[in-house]
């Protein structure tokens, strides 16, 4: 039975709801006036959480997939007594609030992920169920559970219809993670009308087929139904559920509930006078009735006794496993104290070979040095060389493996990811061939806007691909990258460089790290190391003060220009060449370290890459040359490839000569 309590917070969510996205005149009042009773029986009968302490390592997690909704997460935080006070409710979506349009993971308390692209949460969703059993097998003791939560997450139509949902929900049945409950806010209204126009498939039957369990709730407002449901999902151990809740868009509004037109737009001030009517609500605007007040100052009284009831457990553990402790509070603190710069052993090599191999060869020695270091690729480690040696395998029969088999599924290996890394504890890093980065996109976005550290490693570089063909030849992707704020991309030289790339990704904290890998063997220059961290240096320097011409590359470019800096000088044009490995550690040094490394006054400037010359104009400037691929490739050898497309020692010296003329 429903509580005259329950029943108040959840029109006080609705009105609150409505009532925002009318004052902001922007907005999706549909989800929150439909959703509000399932979100708030999960809030304050399931969740383990505390509005006291929105960061208590032990919480549930809670992802609002549906970001568009997000006034019900706001009403939610707020009633609750998390730090968004009524004014940040008043302020929805105005420049600076604590409320912006979509969820923001960093910028509103309470909130765990930042939603928005429809699918990406429940991916995220998803890596924290991951992350969860993990370190429940990593950590937990007989009597001792210190991680013992689940993931809750509501998705709606559009989140199951975008492929990246079920991307991630198959890998999660074929994980077996009993602890990710999605709950799924059936409508059947999108923006363009009845979900018949393009989604009719049996959602229930799809996700049986995955492996997940399915709980059926035929009315979003039977809170009792609801929470039978949800009682019914945790019991389950073995795999996944997903509760299927026949909801109404826009409950509430006679004029417009279980229409389009409740979706995405305020209800206007008729309609929301209505709404009151229909919902007896006799308020003031913006009111939270007392009632509901009392019952959540109950709330966080009761929260504060289960976080205080598992800091005791956790005092105890600490007597009992002291070494565990230890750990866990290293893996915790998100830093690593680990010297990268000095450890001789990384930074060794002795021979020229690819990238991707010598990549692989760092990712095992840190792997040794950073015990939460966890990862893997979209089927594809034995080419890009992630596979860590000894470490197992994580699947649904083996928690402690560290090695993470995404299958064919780059979108969704990407939010994974996000997920791992935003539940605390892991470090991570996926990879996959640097073509496919572009079925990653839309989760390297959010990684970067997130400010997430994850290591990207992208193999297969270039036209070096050679037989695979232009599909599997990156032009644009470069560029596209580096355009992302907060990425940082670092395509290194050789080994050396790649161990600098290596140390930047495991000590970065503040966004995501693109590596860029050959397939092909490159040479190893005695001249290379740490120096790389800086993204731009001088690799090997003219005899002259100031040079005849710089020379300038990235990656397996630097072997032609490093080439042709020795032939230039025999025909008396001293040049300088310049290792830029990334763009974004070049831009944020010194203005007088830049001067350095590319004075002004040198105006016969040649860039050289086997991709899109987009980016490398401000380095050349009006008066210099790039040699670059600006169209698709082909198939044939590799060597045969950048023949035919001008990436030459030669080519680089005719450049030059008919550069200066």
């Amino acid at each position: 039975m429903m509580k005259n309590t329950d029943n108040l917070a959840i029109n006080t969510i609705r009105i609150l709801s409505a009532e925002a996205i009318e004052k902001a005149k922007s907005g999706h009042p549909g989800l929150p006036m439909g959703c509000a009773p399932m979100a708030y029986t999960l809030w304050s009968k399931f969740l383990k959480h505390n509005p006291n302490n929105s960061k208590w390592l032990d919480r549930d997690r809670f992802v609002l997939s549906a970001g568009h909704g997000s006034m019900l997460i706001y009403s939610l935080l707020h009633i609750f007594g998390y730090d968004v006070s009524i004014d940040d409710i008043k302020n929805f979506r105005q420049l600076g609030s604590k409320t912006p349009g979509h969820p923001e993971y960093g910028h509103t308390d309470g909130v765990e992920t930042t939603t928005g692209p429809l699918g990406q949460g429940i991916c995220n969703a998803v890596g924290m169920a991951v992350a969860e059993a993990y370190l429940a097998e990593k950590f937990n003791r007989k009597g001792y559970n210190v991680v013992d939560h689940y993931t809750y997450s509501i998705a709606g139509d559009g989140c199951l219809m975008e492929g990246i949902s079920g991307e991630a929900s198959s890998l999660a049945g074929t994980l077996g993670l009993g602890k990710l409950i999605v709950l799924y806010d059936s409508n059947n209204i999108s923006i363009e009308g009845n979900t018949d126009i393009a989604f009719r498939e049996d959602v229930g039957k799809r996700y049986e087929g995955y492996g997940w369990q399915v709980i059926k709730v035929d009315d979003g407002n039977d809170v009792d139904k609801i929470s039978t449901a949800i009682e019914k999902a945790k019991k389950e151990s073995s795999k996944p559920s997903i509760i299927i809740v026949k909801n109404t868009i826009g409950y509430g509004c006679p004029a417009k509930q279980g229409k389009a037109s409740a979706h995405g737009e305020p209800l206007g001030e008729e309609n929301l006078k209505a709404s009151k009517e229909f919902l007896n609500w006799n308020y003031e605007p913006f009111t939270v009735p007392d009632q509901v007040k009392d019952a959540m100052v109950q709330f966080r009284k009761e929260a504060d006794e289960k976080e205080n009831s598992w800091n005791s457990l956790f005092a105890d553990y600490k007597k009992a496993y002291p070494e565990l402790a230890e750990e866990w509070d290293l893996w915790f603190n998100g830093k690593n104290s680990l010297d990268l710069l000095n450890n001789k052993e990384l930074w060794s090599f002795d021979k020229p070979m690819a990238t991707r191999e010598s990549s692989g060869i760092i990712i095992n020695r840190l792997a040794k040095l950073i015990p939460n270091l966890i990862g893997g690729s979209a089927d594809l480690a034995p080419s890009n060389k992630t596979y860590m040696k000894d470490m197992g395998d994580f699947s649904a029969e083996n928690r402690t493996g560290r090695n993470l088999h995404f299958g064919v599924r780059e979108h969704a290996m990407a939010a994974i990811a996000n997920g791992i890394y935003l539940h605390g504890g892991l470090k991570v890093f996926v990879s996959t061939f640097f073509v496919f980065s572009d079925y990653m996109k839309g989760a390297m976005r959010l990684s970067a806007l997130m400010k997430l550290p994850i290591t990207y490693v992208l193999t297969h570089d270039s036209i070096g691909v050679g037989e695979d063909g232009p599909t599997h030849e990156p032009i644009e992707q470069l560029a596209s990258l580096r355009s992302i704020p907060n990425m940082t991309v670092f395509r290194p030289a050789d080994s050396k460089e790649t161990a600098a790339a290596w140390c930047l990704a495991m000590t970065k904290q503040d966004g995501p790290t693109s590596l860029i890998l050959t397939r092909q063997k490159l040479p190893l220059y005695k001249e290379t190391g740490a120096e790389a961290l800086k993204g731009a240096y001088i690799l090997k320097d003219s005899k002259k003060d100031i040079p005849d011409v710089i020379l300038m590359a990235s990656g397996s470019e630097v072997e032609f220009i490093y080439k042709a800096a020795e032939q230039l000088l025999d025909k008396g044009i001293d040049a300088r060449v310049v290792s830029m490995p990334s763009f974004e550690l070049f831009d944020a040094q010194s203005q007088e370290y830049k001067e350095k490394i590319l004075p002004n006054k040198v105006r016969a400037r040649v860039a050289v890459e086997a991709a899109s010359s987009f980016g490398w104009h401000k380095y050349v400037g009006l008066d210099g040359k790039i040699i670059s691929i600006d169209h698709f490739g082909a198939s044939g050898k590799g060597e045969a490839l950048f023949k035919e497309f001008g990436i030459t020692t030669e080519n680089v010296v005719d450049t030059v000569i008919n550069l200066i003329g």
